[in-house]
């Protein structure tokens, strides 16, 4: 591990390039995770409420065949053909296809080498900010989870707590070795960011009577105050109101009605950046 450390550090275009293919693979799983997940927690659901109403009788599932990140096989949503392996290449695939099935020509969605793209780009971010590093590990952990809960929030306003709860996990095990902050700072970083919007929120629905968020926000932003600590979550906190907030009065124009929108992507978006710029940030408001 040391001279794998010490080869990346005399060749960091050996690292970009490694972290750079990797990712993009990653992202490609991404896109299948970020599709599939909902269906599965509804398949999930519909077992459950099965198991209410009938108890003692087997049940049954809307599909023909449970649904899993690996089965059945990746499919054409239009004509249902399988994807080959070799179509299945991030981006080049979807560039030698020109953006169409191979079977019936349908087109497959800009979004799918997009996530591969945006995978890659923020990955190679937090390789050139971290480095050769443990850190730079765990960063690209929380890169790869972070835009999963992304674009499913995006999708459905729905914060899975197997990912939410899994980065949790993780930000605390990675900081009982102090590597971002310290353990003590790590458990209070979860305490106080899961309590911080719980608090806001029950205010508003006392006030309103009304449910501003969900609990999938306060888990989302315990998680990365069990990553960063205490100190960083005001900076989290304004910065994804702000972004939320100009993003918000922007769709309000567009949708020209009152919906609701997810707020997960913005504290995604916040906590990622304090991961790699907080500090400078912090230093810089503070006059150091």
């Amino acid at each position: 591990m040391e001279n794998l450390i010490n080869y990346f550090i005399e060749n960091p275009i050996a690292l970009y390039l490694a972290v750079g293919i990797f990712s993009l693979c990653i992202g490609s799983f991404l896109n299948v995770v970020i599709y599939r997940t909902p269906k599965i927690m509804q398949q999930e659901w519909h077992h459950e409420c099965q198991l209410l109403i009938n108890p003692d009788q087997p049940t049954t599932t809307l599909e023909t065949q449970p649904l899993s990140l690996s089965q059945p096989n990746s499919t054409c949503p239009k004509c249902h053909s399988p994807i080959l392996w070799y179509h299945n290449i991030p981006v080049l695939s979807w560039l030698f296809l020109a953006g169409k099935c191979a079977s019936c020509q349908n087109p497959i969605s800009v979004r799918y080498p997009f996530i591969e793209l945006l995978t890659a780009g923020c990955a190679l971010t937090v390789a050139f900010v971290l480095g050769p590093t443990i850190q730079m590990l765990g960063g690209l952990i929380v890169t790869y989870l972070l835009i999963t809960l992304t674009f499913i929030d995006f999708d459905t306003q729905l914060l899975p707590d197997r990912f939410t709860l899994t980065l949790a996990a993780l930000g605390l095990g990675f900081n009982s070795f102090a590597i971002f902050t310290s353990p003590s700072s790590a458990i209070w970083g979860y305490i106080i960011g899961f309590l911080c919007l719980w608090i806001v929120y029950y205010l508003f629905k006392l006030i309103t009577g009304k449910e501003g968020m969900g609990y999938g926000d306060f888990k989302l932003l315990a998680a990365l105050g069990a990553w960063l600590g205490p100190f960083f979550l005001p900076l989290i906190i304004l910065f994804s109101s702000l972004l939320g907030a100009i993003i918000g009065i922007i769709l309000l124009k567009i949708r020209k009605e009152n919906q609701a929108f997810a707020f997960g992507p913005y504290i995604a978006i916040a906590g990622w950046v304090a991961l790699l710029w907080g500090k400078p940030i912090m230093n810089f408001y503070l006059g150091y």
